[in-house]
C-alpha cells in the first residue's frame, strides 16, 4: 500500500537532505525553523487552551443551571407546601379530617388541586387511612408512612401516574392526626417547561432507581462529566433528588451539547493559525539578515575560543564602538573575569560562606592527608560538634542572632584551638581535627579544653545566648585508619552524647557502631510495617464515676514484629519522632480509630495520642478532618490527647491550631499532668476538655501520705475551670475509691482492663454494666 504525501512533506523532505556550506544558511534556515516550531506549538497550546475553556465554561454553565434547576423545584415543594399548611391549619378542615367528614375533605382537596395545579391531593391519618376526592394512583401509605413520621415535608413520590414533586403539611388538632400531601406531575411535559428557562441548549430528564443504566449509577452526584452519545460529545450532571417516600431513588438527569459551546472560537482559531503563517514568513526573512551580521564576529570568536582552550592569553582586538566592538571588549573582560572566578569557585568550593571556615569537603581532603602523614605512635583525634538547642535561638532572637551566634563560636574555636583544623559542616554542625597527639597524652584532657571552648559566655545583640554543645570523639588509629570510618565513628559518638544530656562529649565506643545498625534495622522495619500495614490498635476502656459506665476507649498502638514478635511502643515511638515516621503512623492511627469508634454505640468515643512532631508539621487539621469524613465519626466523639511539650516551638501556632481543631467539635485533653514545669500556665491559656492525671500521683496514693492532697489539688483545680478529670493508671480497689472520693470524674487502668484488641471491645461494651457492681462489691 502506498501513502501519498502532501506537498509539505515533500518541501519538509528536500529542505532536510540539502547540505548547506553556508554557516549563514544554516542560522537563517535553523532560526526560521525554530520560531515555526514554537509558533506552531503556541499556536496549539492556544488552540488547546480556547478548547478547554470553552469545555470549562460549558461545565460551569451546566453546574450553575442544575443548581437553578433545584431551587426551582425547591421553591416549587415550598409553595405547595406552603399552600398544603394553609389548608392543614384550617380548623374547618382540621375538624373535617377529626370527624371524618368525607365530603368536606374532598371538596378542600379538590380546591387545593385547582390552586397548586396539582394531579394528586389526599390526607394520610395516624392509621394509615388515605382520604381523598380520588385515591386513584395514591402511593402506599406504608411507603410514605417512615419519612412523613420523621418530619419529612417535600420530596419526589411514585405512583401510577408516574414520578410527582410533592409536599406534605401535619395536620395537628391540636395533636398529630394526619399529613395533607399534595403532588404536581414532574412528567417530559414539565422538564421541557423548566428547560425553556435555561440560557443554554439542555435536555432534561427525571430516572428512578430501577430504570437507571449502569454508568447513571456509578456517577456522582453533582458532579459534571462528558459521556459520548450517538458519536456527539455531551456534557452530564446528575441530582439526587430529595424523596417523601421510601424505596424509591430518583436522579436528575441534565444533558448539554459540547459542539454549540466550542463552535463559537472556530473563527478565532483561524485568525490565530493566519497570524501564525504570517509571522513564519516574516521570520524567515529578518532571519537572514540577523545571520549575515552575525557571522562574521563569530569566526573571530571561533579563533580566539580555540585558543584559550589551548591555554594561550588571548585579546581580541576593539576596533568599533558598535555591538561588534562591544562583543570583543565583553570577551576581553570574559576572559579576565574567568582568571578571577576560578580562584573564588576554588576558595568557595571549600570554604564555608558564614564562618569563613573551611567545609565538608575540605575537611575530608585535610584529613584523608593528615591520615596519610601520621607517623608510628601518634594519634589523630576527630570530633563532631553540635549546638544544642540552636533551634531555640534561631526561634527566639532570630535567624540573623543565630548566623551571629555560628560565627562568634567559629571565633572561639579559632583561638582556643590555633593547631587544629576546624569546619563548618552546615547547619549547627562543626568537625575539629587534631593531629600529631603523642600517644601518652590525655585524651580527657584535651576533649575538656574543646568543650570549655562552648561554655564561653555570648552576648548578641545585648542578649545572653546560650551555646552548649555535644561532642563525639574518635581517634585513629584505635576506631579507624580512613576519613570515613572515622567522620562515621565520631557521628555515631555524637548521637550518644545527645541522648545522654547534651553539653558533654562521648567517646566512640566499638558498642555505638551495633547499636546503630540496630536503629538503622528497626528504622527500616518501621518503614515496611507503615508500607504493608504492619500496625494494630488495642483499646483501653475509659471509666466514668458519673455515668457509672464506660464513656469511651483509648487507642493504644500495636507492632506485631514479623520476627521480633510484639515490639513495645517505648522502643519505637522515640525513633519514628526522630526520623519523622511518626507523622504517617499518627495519620494510620487516626484513620484506623476513627473508623472502629464508628462502629461502636453513639454515645462512646475514642481517645487519641497525638505527638509534638505531628504538630509541628503543617496540615493537622485537614488530617483530622479526613479521618473523620471518611469514617463518618461525629467530631465531638473524638478526643485528642496531648503533652504540654507540644508548646516549646511555637506556642501561638500551637494555640491556633488547638482551637481550630476544638472549633471543629473534636475534644482535647492534657495528657501526663504535673509531670512538666508549666502545666498550670497551659491550663490557664488553654480551655482544656479534659486534664489526665499522671499515674505516678495514682501510684502515690498507697506510698505517700500526700498523694491524697495532690489528687484533691488537681480535681478542685479542673473543676473551677470547667474540665473533666481523669487518672490513669488504677490497679485495685483502694485507688479507685480514693480518687472516686476526691472528685475524679473518669478512670482508666488495669482495675478495669488491660488494652484488648478492636473485636474486644463490643464484648466490654456488653459487659459495662457489671463493672459497678463489682467494684461495689
Amino acid at each position: 500500500m502506498i501513502l501519498a504525501k502532501s506537498p509539505a512533506h515533500v518541501a519538509l523532505a528536500r529542505l532536510a537532505a540539502l547540505r548547506f556550506g553556508s554557516l549563514r544558511s544554516r542560522i537563517a534556515l535553523l532560526y526560521a525553523g525554530l520560531f515555526a516550531a514554537v509558533l506552531g506549538l503556541v499556536v496549539s497550546l492556544a488552540a488547546g487552551g480556547l478548547a478547554r475553556f470553552a469545555e470549562s465554561g460549558a461545565a460551569k454553565d451546566l453546574g450553575a443551571n442544575a443548581r437553578v434547576f433545584d431551587e426551582i423545584l425547591a421553591a416549587r415543594a415550598r409553595q405547595m407546601g406552603d399552600q398544603a399548611g394553609v389548608l392543614a391549619h384550617d380548623f374547618g378542615f382540621r375538624e373535617a379530617v377529626a370527624t371524618g367528614d368525607a365530603p368536606t375533605i374532598a371538596s378542600a382537596l379538590t380546591s387545593l388541586e385547582g390552586r397548586v395545579r396539582s394531579d394528586m391531593a389526599f390526607v394520610l391519618t395516624l392509621d394509615g387511612e388515605v382520604l381523598a376526592a380520588d385515591a386513584t394512583g395514591v402511593p402506599a401509605p406504608e411507603t410514605l408512612w417512615t419519612r412523613l413520621d420523621a418530619g419529612g415535608t417535600r420530596g419526589i413520590i411514585a405512583s401510577d401516574k408516574g414520578l410527582a414533586l410533592a409536599a406534605a403539611a401535619p395536620i395537628e388538632a391540636p395533636d398529630l392526626i394526619g399529613w395533607l400531601v399534595i403532588a404536581q406531575p414532574l412528567d417530559r411535559a414539565e422538564l421541557d417547561r423548566l428547560v425553556e428557562l435555561a440560557p443554554i441548549a439542555l435536555e432534561a430528564q427525571v430516572v428512578e432507581a430501577t430504570g437507571q443504566p449502569v454508568w447513571l449509577r456509578q456517577a456522582k452526584a453533582n458532579d459534571v462529566f462528558e459521556r459520548d452519545a450517538g458519536g456527539e460529545r455531551f456534557l452530564n450532571h446528575v441530582s439526587d433528588l430529595p424523596v417523601l417516600q421510601d424505596g424509591i431513588a430518583p436522579r436528575l438527569v441534565l444533558r448539554h451539547p459540547l459542539a454549540e459551546s466550542l463552535a463559537a472560537y472556530d473563527t478565532f482559531k483561524g485568525w490565530l493559525i493566519a497570524l501564525a503563517v504570517g509571522g513564519i514568513a516574516l521570520v524567515l526573512g529578518l532571519s537572514w539578515k540577523v545571520a549575515r551580521s552575525v557571522t562574521e564576529p563569530l569566526q573571530q570568536l571561533d579563533a580566539a575560543t580555540r585558543l584559550i582552550g589551548e591555554g594561550r592569553e588571548v585579546t581580541l582586538a576593539v576596533e568599533t564602538d558598535d555591538e561588534i566592538g562591544r562583543l570583543a571588549d565583553s570577551f576581553n573582560t570574559m576572559v579576565r573575569a574567568i582568571e578571577e572566578r576560578e580562584r573564588e569557585i576554588i576558595h568557595v568550593g571549600l570554604h564555608d560562606g558564614l564562618t569563613g571556615l573551611p567545609n565538608r569537603k575540605l575537611f575530608t581532603e585535610q584529613l584523608a592527608t593528615m591520615l596519610g602523614r601520621r607517623r608510628a605512635g601518634e594519634k589523630v583525634m576527630v570530633a563532631y560538634v553540635d549546638l544544642d538547642d540552636f533551634k531555640m535561638v534561631n526561634d527566639t532572637l532570630g535567624h540573623p542572632a543565630g548566623d551571629a551566634l555560628l560565627r562568634t563560636v567559629a571565633d572561639h574555636l579559632r583561638e582556643d584551638l590555633p593547631d587544629a583544623l576546624i569546619a563548618r559542616l552546615g547547619g549547627d554542625e562543626f568537625a575539629i581535627l587534631i593531629d600529631g597527639i603523642e600517644e601518652k597524652a590525655s585524651l580527657g584532657i584535651i576533649a575538656d579544653k574543646l568543650q570549655r571552648s562552648f561554655d564561653r559566655p555570648i552576648t548578641i545583640d545585648g542578649q545572653a545566648a546560650s551555646c552548649g554543645a555535644s561532642i563525639g570523639i574518635a581517634m585513629a588509629p584505635v576506631d579507624g585508619e580512613d576519613g570515613i570510618t572515622l567522620m562515621r565513628n565520631a557521628d555515631l559518638a555524637l548521637y550518644r552524647a545527645k541522648h545522654e544530656g547534651k553539653a558533654t562529649y562521648h567517646f566512640f565506643e566499638p558498642a555505638l557502631d551495633e547499636a546503630a545498625r540496630q536503629r538503622r534495622q528497626l528504622e527500616l522495619d518501621l518503614r515496611a510495617a507503615i508500607k504493608d500495614g504492619g500496625f494494630e490498635l488495642n483499646f483501653q476502656p475509659l471509666y466514668s464515676l458519673a455515668e457509672k459506665r464506660l464513656t469511651g476507649f483509648e487507642a493504644l498502638i500495636r507492632w506485631n514484629h514479623p520476627t521480633r514478635g510484639r515490639i513495645s511502643p517505648v522502643e519505637f515511638i522515640g525513633l519514628a519522632e526522630e526520623t519523622g515516621l511518626i507523622i504517617p503512623i499518627g495519620e494510620w492511627v487516626l484513620r484506623e480509630a476513627c473508623h472502629q469508634a464508628s462502629t461502636w454505640p453513639a454515645d462512646v468515643s475514642v481517645a487519641v495520642n497525638v505527638s509534638p512532631k505531628q504538630f509541628t508539621a503543617t496540615g493537622l487539621a485537614s488530617t483530622v478532618l479526613s479521618a473523620l469524613s471518611a469514617s463518618g465519626l461525629a467530631p465531638h466523639r473524638l478526643e485528642l490527647e496531648i503533652t504540654e511539650s507540644i508548646f516549646i516551638a511555637d506556642v501561638d501556632a500551637t494555640m491556633a491550631t488547638l482551637h481550630s481543631l476544638r472549633a471543629l467539635g473534636i475534644r482535647i485533653a492534657l495528657d501526663d499532668f504535673g509531670t512538666g514545669y508549666s502545666s498550670l500556665s497551659y491550663l490557664r491559656s488553654f480551655p482544656f476538655d479534659k486534664v489526665k492525671i499522671d499515674k505516678s500521683f495514682v501510684e502515690d496514693l498507697g506510698t505517700s501520705s500526700n498523694g491524697h492532697a495532690v489528687i484533691r489539688a488537681i480535681t478542685t483545680l479542673a473543676n473551677a475551670l470547667g474540665m473533666e478529670t481523669l487518672a490513669e493508671g488504677v490497679e485495685d480497689i483502694a485507688q479507685f475509691e480514693v480518687l472516686e472520693r476526691e472528685g475524679c470524674q473518669n478512670i482508666q487502668g488495669y482495675l478495669f482492663s488491660k488494652p484488648v484488641a478492636a473485636d474486644a471491645v463490643a464484648g466490654l461494651l456488653r459487659d459495662g454494666a457489671g463493672y459497678q457492681r463489682q467494684l461495689r462489691a
